[in-house]
C-alpha cells in the first residue's frame, strides 16, 4: 500500500496544521498503511470520517493504539497534548442532532491542544435556550456555530456578540433543507455581518480555520512579548 500513500508529513511546518487522515473512501489497508507509517515516525496522527465499521475492521493493534469517537467519527493516534490554558473557542450546536458535527471541531481542537467550551442544543427554535447561555457564550472571542435546518443559530448569536464566528452548516433537515443546502445558503446570505462559513458539515474545517486565528494571535502575542521582554501569559 505505500506505493498508493504520499503523507505529507511536513505540513505542520509550513502551515502550523497537520495533514489528517480522511477515511472516507479508503479501504481498511490503506488506513492500516498510514497508521503504520505515522507509527514507524513516532508521529501523532487524526483521522477523520472513520466509520465504525471500518474501524472495527482494523486489526487489534491498530485500535489499540488509536483513541476512536464513534460520534465524531474522528480517531488520533499519540497522546493527546494537555490544555495550556482556559477555553479560548466556544463551540454552540443548535440541536442534538447537529452534534457529530460540533464534535469533530472539538476533538479536532482537542488535538491541538485547544480546549473548548461546549454549548450543545440551544437552537432558535427555543429562543431561551440561547438567551440563557448567551453571557456565558460571549466570554469567548471566537465561536464555531453548527446548525442545520435553517442554520438561523448563526445569524442570532451574530446579533448578540464581538466574537468571531466559524459557521458550520450541517446537512440536519426534511425535504428542501437539501443536505445542508439550505442551510450554508441562508448563512452566505445573512443579514448579520462578519459570519465566515465552512462547507456543509465540515467540522474539522472550522477548527483548522480556528487554529489559523489561535496562531496568528499568539504569533502576535511572542512579538509583543518579546518586544516587551516579558514571557507570553501561557509560557509563565
Amino acid at each position: 500500500m505505500s506505493d498508493e500513500v504520499t503523507f505529507d508529513w511536513a505540513r505542520s511546518e509550513r502551515t502550523g496544521l497537520d495533514e489528517a487522515v480522511l477515511a472516507s473512501g479508503k479501504s481498511v489497508a490503506q488506513i492500516t498503511a498510514i497508521v503504520e507509517q505515522a507509527q514507524a515516525r513516532h508521529s501523532r496522527l487524526f483521522v477523520t470520517r472513520l466509520s465504525r465499521d471500518q474501524y472495527d475492521s482494523l486489526s487489534s493493534a491498530i485500535r489499540a493504539a488509536l483513541d476512536y469517537c464513534d460520534v465524531s467519527c474522528t480517531a488520533r493516534l499519540g497522546a493527546a497534548p494537555s490544555f495550556a490554558r482556559a477555553p479560548r473557542v466556544a463551540i454552540v450546536a443548535a440541536g442534538t442532532s447537529d452534534v457529530p458535527v460540533a464534535r469533530e471541531a472539538r476533538r479536532t481542537l482537542a488535538y491541538y491542544g485547544e480546549d473548548t467550551a461546549w454549548f450543545a442544543d440551544v437552537g432558535v427554535a427555543g429562543l431561551w435556550r440561547l438567551t440563557s447561555r448567551i453571557d456565558a457564550i460571549r466570554q469567548h472571542g471566537l465561536i464555531i456555530a453548527v446548525a442545520g435546518m435553517d442554520a438561523a443559530l448563526p445569524t442570532v448569536l451574530a446579533g448578540l456578540v464581538r466574537s468571531a464566528i466559524i459557521a458550520v452548516p450541517t446537512s440536519v433537515g426534511y425535504g428542501v433543507a437539501a443536505g445542508g443546502h439550505a442551510a450554508l445558503n441562508a448563512i452566505l446570505a445573512s443579514c448579520s455581518p462578519g459570519i465566515s462559513t465552512v462547507n456543509i458539515d465540515n467540522g474539522f474545517g472550522a477548527a483548522c480555520a480556528a487554529m489559523r486565528i489561535l496562531h496568528t494571535l499568539d504569533h502576535h502575542e511572542a512579538e509583543r512579548a518579546a518586544a516587551s521582554g516579558s514571557l507570553p501569559e501561557a509560557s509563565q
